[in-house]
């Protein structure tokens, strides 16, 4: 009987679609478990094709290449230690999310997915079949229990393999972060340990893809629930896991435990790697921005010279008769602080061509927001010139509070690849600046120190598209607005929530109108990195033509 087993957790980074370059992944980190003498080498849900495929997954040819490039890697892994892999499996014509054994060269067993998520990010009901709830699978006399991600979110699988012989739980995940998420993950897995009595490693990816970031932070569980390993967050790594066969069954071997980073370091994370992740998978290397001397297009440029490096980021001032000198000092602050090319496009003389030419045609009517959003399209127009002739994917640089409410111009300042801090209220901004001036890790290519000056923090927010502009004349005071969008949007809560916590009946109600209307601004949005468990895009989808709204009376 054997006492000793030996586990590879493989956290890693797949490409979606990458099949062979996400085998030679698989490989490497084979190759690190039979040195290290393991039993099985364990890599996350879905791996071999990247997380999440989503429709890419019902092309039959995808389905067939994805399988035999299962098929080859058992084959070429056949002497040594089992590989447990996630992949798209069909069986009987029926397409699952599996989680597929290699052994000897051939797929041993084949774990199918049973609970399915239908909600925020995820729609694998309309993708998969819901598979049954089987038992384990059996490597070098050990059997093991693998509940697919969100099947040990629930009692009912890991009750079964518990009761079908499992002698301790492996789960692979392809499970992406929101604030709070780990604790999220770490209670349920509690649950299901202290459920079934046995040990339990929890395993999920790491990487970007498209607007979400896989957090890592794989960790294993004794019975009764208490710590035994803990990986760190973000980062690839490939570590070793020792359980020991003691009287009343496995335990594992306690080993290193990583401390997880404050929630305003891991957003930065995030927004970070979402961007490299982005830039690596879509095949582009440098970024350009328009940088307007405001805290937004700063921290953007930041954030961008933290993923890409300095060298890889242009800054664009385009001033117009509206910027302030202070802006202009500010903008050159940043790009010296953080040491990007900078160049100067100014738009007087083209945004005075553009009215001129509109000028018969809007003869006698007033002056206003139309020309107002001349500049801005006139800027978005110039910044995408220079992304086409130099092929620096542009990146648009509007926050959540302004995404919210439509405060950006479509075709204008909403122009652009990727949005950074998409997910990011306008408080968390002030926030998040403040601490990237205290703060510098190794994983950020830009330098230490302040790069983002007080004045830019600390000065009124304007868009500077006309004299003496301020954000607050056309909106409440982003403490104010910040705290209606995390009811309306992150709680999704009501008007009758908003005048309860404080807040006037008619501020919410001109906020969640802007809300609403807004919506076909964010239809064509730039994607960018979801930090909350709402952000705009598959989080939250409402449609555009909407003639509902809450009046806020609150019921008897």
């Amino acid at each position: 009987m054997t006492d000793r087993f030996r586990i590879t957790l493989a956290q890693l980074n797949p490409t979606v679609g990458d099949l062979a370059d996400n085998a030679a992944l698989a490989q490497r980190a084979w190759e690190d478990a039979r040195t290290a003498g393991a039993n099985l080498l364990a890599l996350p849900e879905m791996f071999i094709t990247g997380y999440n495929p989503q429709d890419l997954v019902l092309k039959p040819a995808f389905q067939k290449a994805a399988m035999d490039q299962v098929h080859a890697l058992a084959a070429d892994c056949a002497d040594g230690p089992a590989i447990a892999i996630g992949a798209p499996w069909v069986i009987d014509g029926k397409l699952y999310n599996a989680y597929v054994i290699l052994q000897n060269g051939k797929v041993s067993a084949v774990v199918q997915k049973h609970h399915l998520p239908n909600e925020a990010v995820f729609d694998e009901t309309r993708v998969f079949e819901p598979g049954p709830v089987a038992g384990p699978f059996s490597v070098d006399g050990v059997r093991v229990g693998s509940p697919i991600c969100e099947d040990a979110w629930h009692e009912d699988v890991a009750e079964t393999l518990e009761e079908t012989g499992a002698e301790f739980l492996l789960v692979p995940n392809g499970s992406p972060y929101y604030r709070g998420k780990h604790d999220i993950r770490l209670s349920h897995m509690v649950s299901r340990v202290v459920e079934t009595g046995l040990p339990l490693m929890y395993l999920n990816m790491v990487g970007g893809q498209d607007d979400q970031v896989f957090d890592g932070g794989s960790f294993a569980l004794n019975p009764g629930g208490s710590l035994a390993v803990q990986v760190p967050v973000f980062d690839e790594v490939v570590t070793h896991i020792d359980l020991e066969r003691m009287d009343h069954g496995w335990q594992i071997v306690e080993g290193a435990k990583a401390s997880h980073p404050p929630e305003i370091e891991q957003d930065y994370r995030v927004m970070v790697e979402a961007l490299r992740d982005y830039m690596r998978k879509t095949g582009f290397f440098k970024v350009l921005l328009g940088l307007s001397g405001g805290v937004d297009s700063a921290l953007v440029a930041t954030i961008a010279v933290d993923a890409l490096g300095a060298d890889n980021v242009r800054c664009v001032m385009l001033p117009s008769e509206y910027t302030s000198q202070a802006s202009l000092d500010d903008a050159r602050a940043v790009v010296d602080a953080l040491g990007v090319r900078y160049d100067t496009v100014p738009i007087a003389d083209s945004r005075a061509a553009v009215t001129g030419t509109l000028g018969p045609l809007f003869a006698g009517t007033e002056t206003g927001l139309t020309e107002e959003n001349i500049q801005s399209r006139l800027r978005g127009l110039l910044l995408m010139a220079i992304s086409n002739k130099f092929g620096e994917m542009l990146l648009t640089t509007g926050n959540k509070s302004e995404v919210a409410v439509g405060y950006a111009t479509i075709y204008g300042d909403m122009n652009g690849g990727y949005n950074p801090i998409k997910d990011l209220y306008k408080t968390r901004v002030f926030e998040t600046c403040r601490w990237r001036n205290k703060t510098h890790r190794d994983w950020m290519c830009g330098p230490a120190g302040q790069v983002i000056l007080p004045s830019i923090i600390d000065k009124p927010p304007s868009a500077e598209l006309r004299e003496d502009q301020k954000d607050s004349d056309s909106l409440p005071d982003y403490p104010v607005l910040d705290a209606i969008l995390e009811i309306l949007v992150d709680q999704d809560g009501s008007i009758a929530d908003c005048t309860t916590a404080g807040i006037d009946l008619d501020v919410a109600r001109q906020i969640e109108h802007l809300l609403l209307i807004s919506e076909y601004k964010r239809f064509q949005s730039a994607p960018g990195a979801r930090l909350s468990h709402r952000a705009f895009w598959l989080d939250r989808r409402y449609p555009i033509a909407n003639r509902w709204r809450d009046r806020g009376e609150l019921s008897d």
